[in-house]
């Protein structure tokens, strides 16, 4: 028997992954909102975590609205080959598989049972997206400043808390905004996000 445990967002995509997953005799299945208590992390060991890849915890976030794996997690993401970000995030988070959410049903399943086994399961509608997430194409402190501002974050409060002087922000947010090829920072922001870089 293979203990998964379904951790989405919303409850009725948790609820109907939860079913799916049920119809194989070979997996016993329960569910968690992200961010939730996880008493059954310590308690009741998991085999598999199919996990939602807008609920993993990324760079920046500090929200609790997140999951963040713990070393030895063995982890399915679902995601989408449009979010390189979030394909990139999982894959440097160690998670071993990646499906695709377009995919048929089928394929969640059998990365469940490839992953119980600790081999790979890499849906191949996410190879060339997951090596264009390895292209990220702003610095460390580029995607802090660009972080920091999608947080509502004005440019004076930006260079404080990174230990910066304003001038330096405005130029780690000029190159950010010519490096995304965006017209402006709320648009550099929505391509960034968009891309799930934050």
């Amino acid at each position: 028997m293979v203990r998964t445990v379904v951790v989405h967002n919303e409850e009725l995509l948790r609820s109907a992954l939860v079913q799916l997953l049920r119809s194989d005799a070979a997996l016993e299945v329960s569910s968690r909102a992200p961010g939730a208590d996880l008493p059954d992390r310590d308690v009741l060991p998991t085999d598999v975590w199919v996990v939602d890849g807008d609920c993993l915890w990324g760079p920046g976030q500090t929200h609790d609205a997140s999951f963040r794996a713990r070393r030895g997690d063995r982890l399915v993401v679902l995601t989408t080959a449009t979010r390189p970000g979030i394909l990139r995030r999982a894959f440097d988070g160690g998670a071993l598989g990646l499906v695709d959410k377009n995919a048929p049903a089928q394929r969640l399943i059998t990365a469940v049972h490839t992953v119980a086994k600790g081999e790979r399961f890499l849906d191949e509608t996410l190879t060339v997206a997951l090596l264009e997430g390895a292209a990220m194409p702003l610095t460390t402190r580029e995607l802090s400043v660009l972080s920091l501002a999608s947080q509502g974050a004005p440019m004076a409060e930006i260079a404080a808390r990174l230990h910066l002087s304003r001038g330096t922000v405005r130029n780690y947010m000029a190159a950010a905004i010519r490096k995304m090829g965006a017209r402006n920072r709320v648009d550099a922001i929505r391509i960034l996000q968009s891309a799930g870089w934050t």
